[in-house]
Formats: structure tokens, sequence, C-alpha cells
């Protein structure tokens, strides 16, 4: 083969078939890409690893028309559970934490091997099939293209080339090894299990269960029916180095004793060891890292998956605006930019709280199961709190005003922030409007002429939205201007002189926001910038 004229065979090469991969091959075939997915494993996972699903994975999913699927598959929690010395100390509810905020004001409970099979089947749908087991062997950057060698099920070899190859491959990636990436972080000393088990007791109620009774780590989170609990937990040094051997059986009697759970039947059960990592960078010209590949770290807060997710929609819409000649290649600069911060500060955040509730210090001891059982109900009622920790935990919080893609402000929103979300009539709100994975302008209030000519002149799908006191609550400006990218988030936020300065914003970042000529898994955009998957 010619190394100046590759195949066109697939435009981007996506090694890992995880949540991050599979999302990332969605999103790009939605927008026209065509991909290749393949995975060593010799077929999708069958236990239930990662199960929270925050609101702004969800949004993400109404935006492919699959989060009503997703959720009705899962299980809404509508409450956290916290126990001391065997007794419920406190709740938080968390349906009236994210209420006002999201179309999904819930932590949504659905198992990743469901997860990964939905996944799956909705690219099946779109004519991209995973192929396993295939291996990527390695791979060499050319100018313009990557070179990978694959072995595929048979033995045999394949030589591919992709324009773009995306590392989804998990924390032992093939792909970061490859590009030689620091990897900087470290193992917690503590050996952790895991296990799916059918049971009944106050914990099996659809709710989540936090026992902070000691360093002991303990918490029970629901299933997909009822009496069907995934039950996570540390192991005890003097058990620890019986980790080959170790059953469910050896950790059973503190689920017992502390949360007054009665386990039946074990479906699963494993150990494993907690790592708390981010790669040195995420971008080595034509290859990317994304999800696990790019940043490990503890499960607090379920946030690894959704993580990765965000990943893989970050650099879907950007490789596709290159891709198509929309964007200039210096825009996939900002992939790298804008997740390497997030993943770094959730890194450390999450290290901090889980550092605190396995800390085995008296100190700690005490703040667990003194402090927090005191302090969190008073906390929770107050409104500001709540809101910002939804915002904080399903991620809806994750803004990017640093980034070269974000300027402006207009009220309370500045470029980089999520859109906020609003209600504008029953049933309906205005995040309707970032359907179809396409750039938009946004006016709450009345429009002046001037926009309406600017956005006509770029090809930009304008979405008017009657003005309503909860827009500004949501932190919107009357009459102001909104720019929102394919992935939701504000680039531009114009107070005035709005026309001027979105026609500055395109031109001096050599973007195209035309609605006219994009596609959606091969079908045109319908009129406003919408389209059905």
């Amino acid at each position: 083969m010619d190394p100046t004229n590759p195949s066109a065979e697939c435009r981007v090469l996506i090694v890992g078939a995880g949540p991050t991969g599979l999302v990332h091959a969605l999103w790009l075939t939605h927008l026209g890409i065509r991909v290749r997915v393949i995975d060593k494993a010799p077929q999708a996972g069958t236990t239930s690893r990662a199960l929270g699903v925050h609101a702004r994975t969800l949004e993400f999913y109404r935006q492919l028309g699959i989060a009503d699927e997703v959720v009705g598959a899962g299980v809404k929690a509508a409450g956290v559970n916290f126990w001391v010395r065997g007794s419920r100390a406190a709740r938080i509810a968390l349906s009236e934490m994210g209420e006002g905020q999201t179309a999904f004001p819930y932590l949504l409970i659905y198992p990743q091997d469901a997860h990964e099979r939905l996944l799956i089947g909705r690219l099946s749908d779109l004519g991209v099939r995973v192929e396993r087991p295939t291996e990527l062997l390695g791979f060499v950057r050319h100018g313009g293209f990557v070179r990978a060698t694959l072995r595929r099920a048979d033995g045999s070899q394949e030589v591919v080339d992709a324009e773009y190859l995306a590392g989804c491959d998990g924390a032992s990636s093939t792909v970061r090894h490859a590009l030689a990436t620091e990897f900087p972080g470290g193992t917690y000393s503590h050996l952790f299990y895991v296990a799916d088990v059918e049971a009944d007791g106050p914990p099996a109620d659809n709710e989540v269960h936090i026992d902070l009774e000691s360093a002991d780590f303990l918490g029970v989170f629901p299933l997909t029916r009822n009496g069907h609990v995934r039950v996570v937990g540390s192991v005890r040094d003097s058990l620890a180095g019986r980790r080959q051997s170790l059953s469910f059986d050896d950790v059973r009697g503190q689920t017992v004793r502390n949360l007054k759970l009665r386990t039946g039947k074990v479906n699963w059960f494993s150990t494993y060891r907690v790592h708390h990592r981010v790669a040195g960078s995420f971008r080595q010209g034509r290859v990317f890292l994304l999800g696990d590949a790019a940043h490990v770290h503890s499960p607090v807060g379920a946030q690894g998956m959704n993580t990765g997710i965000g990943d893989a929609v970050n650099l879907s819409w950007k490789l596709a605006s290159v891709l198509t000649g929309a964007a200039r290649d210096d825009l996939l600069d900002t992939y790298e930019t804008e997740r390497i911060g997030f993943a770094r500060r959730l890194v450390a955040t999450t290290d901090r709280i889980f550092t605190l509730v396995t800390n085995p210090s008296r100190a700690a001891a005490r703040a667990r199961t003194g402090l927090i059982p005191l302090l969190l109900p008073g906390l929770f009622g107050i409104d500001a709190f709540r809101r910002s920790l939804f915002r904080t935990f399903s991620q809806i919080a994750v803004s990017y005003r640093k980034s070269p893609l974000s300027a402006g402000s207009a009220g309370g929103v500045h470029g980089g922030d999520r859109l906020p979300w609003v209600a504008t009539s029953a049933g309906a709100d205005n995040h309707a409007a970032l359907a179809g994975v396409a750039w938009g302008a946004h006016v709450y209030g009345d429009s002046r002429e001037a926009v309406e000519e600017a956005c006509s002149e770029l090809g930009l799908p304008l979405h008017r939205f009657p003005w309503q006191p909860a827009m500004e609550e949501a932190g919107l400006e009357k009459g102001g201007l909104y720019l929102v990218r394919p992935d939701g988030y504000v680039a531009l936020a114009a107070s005035s002189g709005g026309p001027q300065a979105l026609r500055d914003y395109v031109s001096a970042r050599g973007l195209s926001v035309a609605a006219e000529g994009r596609h959606s898994a091969g079908e045109a955009l319908l009129d406003g910038g919408t389209a059905t998957l």
C-alpha cells in the first residue's frame, strides 16, 4: 500500500469496546464518520462493573435519542443512606437535589454489562459491529494517517490505515504504552471486593447505602430488580493475603452486622486494587487517549465511566468537524486542554474523599461516625448546598471556561459552561434543541433582527425561547446570545454586540457552524438543526 495514500476503509480506529469506546463510535457514526471498533476480549463484559450513570451522561444520550431507553432499563436511586453502628443515621434525597437543574434529577443505576449491550445494539443498527477478539499489536504514525497492525481471532494479521486512532483500551492501555506516555499516580494499599448478590433487608430498597462504621468501607447499590444488589467493600488486612482464595463468605458478616443485609445467592464476586493516575498527555498527533487509558481513580461518586463517556463526546464532535473540513486540525488540541484539567481535579477530589472514608485513624473514624451524620441533615437543608453537590457529582458543573473555544459571558453564563437546563413549557425544555449534535444559537427572550441575519449568513440554526423567570434563575440573560457547541456547552456568550461577536468568533477559529451538508448516520439534518438517529 502506498503510504501517501492510505485506505479509506475507516477514518477513526477505536481500540477498546467498553462504554468509552462504544460511545465514541456511536457519536462519530451519528456524525457520518466511518469507524472500526476492535476489542481483544472474545465477548462483551458479562459482569456489572460500573453502575452509576449521571445526569450529564444522560443528557449526552438524549442528544442521540437513547436516553429514554437507558433510563427505562435502569433503576432511579432516589436516595443515599448513611449507616452508623447498625442504624440508619442520615438520608440524602437525590431527586430533590437535582430538581430544576436537569431533565434527569437522579442517579441512575444501570449495570455496565447491560449498558454495553445497549450501545452495541445501537451501533449494530447503524451498520457498525465490534470486531472480537481483535488485538492491536502496534501502530506507526505517518504524516497524514496511522498504520495499525491487528491480530484477528484466527491468528492472522491485518494492516489497517486510519486517519486517527483512539485508545479506549483501559488502565493497561496498549495504546498508551506504545506512545510511552507517563501515567503518574499510585495505588491504594487497601484490597477491595465487589459482589453481585441476591438479598433482602433494609438496604435492598433501590437506594444507595453506605456504612460509616469503620475504615472497612462498605456500600450497597441497587441493581436492576428488587432484591438484587451490588456490595462493595474493603478487605481487612488479615484477609488480604488470601486474595486468590477469598470468597464472599469471608466478608459476608460485615453486611449483616452493619447494614442488616441478609444475603443469599452470590452471582459474582471479585477483588481488585484501586489506582489514582492521570496520563501526562491525552494527545500525540493523530493518536488520542480516552477513559481509563487516560485516567483512573477511586470509585467515589461513580465518576469513572461517566468521565470516560465525557471524553468520548468531547473528542467525537471535534474529530468529525476536522474530518468533514468544518474546522482546522488545531481544534483537536482543545480535547486535551479541556479534559486533562478536569481529570486531574477529579482524581485529586476523589482521592481526598476516599482517604477520609478509608482512613483508620481515630480522628477520621470520629468524623465518619459522629460529625458526618450530625452535619449532613443540616447541610442538606440548605438549598445552595444541595444544588452545588448535585451539580458536582452529576457532572453538570463541568466547565471549560479556560478553553480557547470559550469566549464572553451573558448573565451568569460564561463561554465554556454547560448550557443551563430550563423548562420552557409543560413537558418541554431548551435542551430539546440540542438533538442532532450540531452547532446552534440560542436567544432567550426577543431576538434582534441583526442576530437573525448573522445566523442566516452563517447557516447557523437559531433557537428562540419566550422569556420566563426561570431562565434568569438559571443564569441566562434576557436577549443574550449563546452559541452552543454540538456537545451542549456554550462556546460564546454575548450580552451586547452579539451578531458581530458571533461572526468574529467563527472567523477567528476557522469554524463552519452551518447545519447544511451535515449528516447523521447517513441522514440529512432536519430543519432547525435537529436530527434523528
